[in-house]
């Protein structure tokens, strides 16, 4: 059913589907709505979950993304991984960012880790940009082991090798039609 209060997505859906892809084949779950988001973060008090806001823009391709993916590889990894996509899922992004980062100005991409529907940890924009993968991926790693305990990685190491990382920048996504 057709629902007005839903915002559309800004960018082709067709076209950012690769920047989706690239966070779900590591075993992400994606979050397109406000009741997902809920569903997830408030679930289980004690697991912790590591939300990615995805984005179109260029240090998501070059940074974000493949950092979150690399940081995965690690021995100890959150106990659930989830994502929203800004620009995308507007309803899933505002209320996660409303309810769970009240206090923290929107950035994206941005990584979170959750746990009890509290944020512990924050990565914003302005500390992704700049960083390579492995760096970022680097303090991710830290973070898990401080305040994870599952078993990783999430993927074998087969796997992964075969993972391509979607690289085209949101200037050159044409804008949603619909």
């Amino acid at each position: 059913m057709f629902d007005i209060n839903n915002k559309p997505p800004l960018y082709d859906p067709a076209a950012v589907q690769p920047m989706r892809d690239e966070l779900t084949y590591v075993g992400f779950e994606e979050l397109t709505t406000p009741q997902l988001v809920d569903n997830s973060l408030t679930k289980n008090p004690v697991e912790t979950v590591f939300v990615v806001i995805n984005s179109v823009c260029g240090c998501a391709a070059g940074s974000a993304r493949p950092a979150a993916t690399l940081a995965l590889k690690h021995s100890i990894i959150p106990d659930k991984l989830a994502t929203v996509f800004a620009g995308q899922d507007r309803d899933a992004v505002d209320h996660f960012r409303n309810k769970y980062l009240p206090n923290i100005p929107p950035s994206s991409p941005s990584m979170a880790l959750i746990k009890g529907g509290e944020p512990i940890f924050f990565l914003p924009r302005h500390h992704i940009e700049g960083r390579s993968p492995e760096e970022i991926s680097m303090l991710l790693k830290q973070v898990f082991e401080e305040h994870c305990s599952k078993k990783g990685p999430s993927i074998s190491k087969e796997d992964y090798e075969k993972l391509v990382h979607a690289k085209m920048c949101g200037s050159k996504i044409p804008k949603n039609i619909n």
